[in-house]
């Protein structure tokens, strides 16, 4: 099975929330649609769902134009943030209750209803109700209840996002053996780069309803087509700064000047905007090779197993992470280092003219 969007808007109250998307999506795929809150994931969703109507485009499955049939008329199942369940069903009833609806014989019911609760491992839970589960449990009900519909298409819109952080991470290393194990063609929304990283298959980065990027997950990561693209997919935000590359050095932002090694040795003379993530910033100085700069701490977090150490330079603001537990207090001075083969290099227009090869 294939579905597709063929050049697809949609307009609510005359503003564009999809600006002519296309994407095709095959069977036993995994698709991530990240992006920020209003950058057009959920319409998206409600499009390949048949709950909206696009105000231009199709939507073909298996190539045929399915752009006018409603949700009831396609093989679709939906999980949303919120746990919905029916409250006064047992776990097995909640699960069993689309196979009721198409008047499944009683036997194929239990048996595809014990193989969607092992698969979630709800076996211990089927008995009890919503209300005698916790968060985790209670969402593993609602996508066994999707899965056990057997529907082709599975759109997953920020599932984990009302769940705690155990729950969530417990749930995000199931997830991927979950849809392997389905066949069906998944979608699954987040804003968060880490879920998309950890769920892998392709990713689809979105902007203001414009998908900017597809392709698999770790490529996208690595060589984002775009400044765009970059800040969509790092978590914390991605650091930027400006260059000047004049004969054989580079003079950034700020006043640092440094040779034109690394990337910026394969770059035109031009002014250029770097990107870099949290783990590419190095905090030390005397390292041969970097280009340094003193900047200050603004604030320190401590996850624990990281630390996360926001720095303010001439009025731009960098985050650096190092392993471990380290304690700076505001307005501490320290040399934030950049290693020129280990940042990526943007036009005047956004678009990437340099990156590391092996990130």
């Amino acid at each position: 099975m294939t579905v597709t969007l063929e050049r697809v808007t949609r307009s609510i109250d005359g503003l564009p929330a999809i600006r002519n998307v296309s994407l095709t999506l095959e069977r036993g795929t995994l698709s991530v649609l990240l992006g920020p809150t209003l950058s057009g994931k959920t319409s998206i969703m409600r499009l390949l769902a048949g709950l909206d109507k696009p105000t231009t485009g199709r939507v073909l499955v298996d190539g045929k134009d399915v752009t006018s049939l409603d949700v009831r008329q396609r093989s679709v199942a939906m999980v949303y943030q919120q746990f919905i369940n029916y409250p006064s069903l047992t776990v097995y009833e909640n699960i069993a209750s689309p196979l009721r609806v198409q008047r499944k014989p009683r036997a194929e019911i239990e048996r595809r209803v014990q193989e969607a609760a092992k698969l979630l491992k709800l076996e211990p839970y089927l008995h009890r109700t919503p209300l005698q589960l916790s968060g985790g449990q209670q969402q593993r009900t609602a996508i066994a209840r999707a899965l056990v519909k057997g529907a082709d298409l599975v759109l997953l819109d920020e599932p984990l996002a009302n769940l705690d952080y155990k729950l969530r991470e417990e749930l995000r290393t199931e997830l991927p053996r979950i849809f392997e194990a389905s066949g069906a063609i998944f979608v699954y929304a987040t804003t968060e780069p880490t879920e998309a990283l950890l769920l892998g298959g392709r990713t689809i980065c979105m902007w203001e309803g414009e998908v900017l990027q597809a392709g698999e997950t770790p490529n996208v990561y690595r060589h984002p087509d775009s400044l765009r693209v970059a800040q969509v997919f790092s978590d914390p935000p991605l650091n930027v700064v400006g260059i000047e590359k004049s004969k054989g050095s580079v003079k950034y932002v700020g006043g640092v000047e440094a040779p034109a090694t690394g990337l910026y040795a394969g770059i035109g003379d031009g002014a250029y905007r770097v990107g870099f993530r949290a783990h590419q910033l190095e905090l030390a100085s005397g390292i041969a090779g970097r280009h340094a700069f003193h900047a200050t701490v603004t604030v320190t977090e401590i996850t624990g197993s990281e630390s996360f150490v926001h720095l303010s330079r001439d009025a731009s603001s960098w985050v650096a992470v190092l392993h471990g537990v380290h304690e700076f207090p505001p307005g501490h001075m320290l040399d934030a280092v950049l290693d020129p083969n280990n940042v990526f290099v943007f036009d005047g227009a956004g678009r990437l003219v340099a990156s590391p090869g092996g990130m």
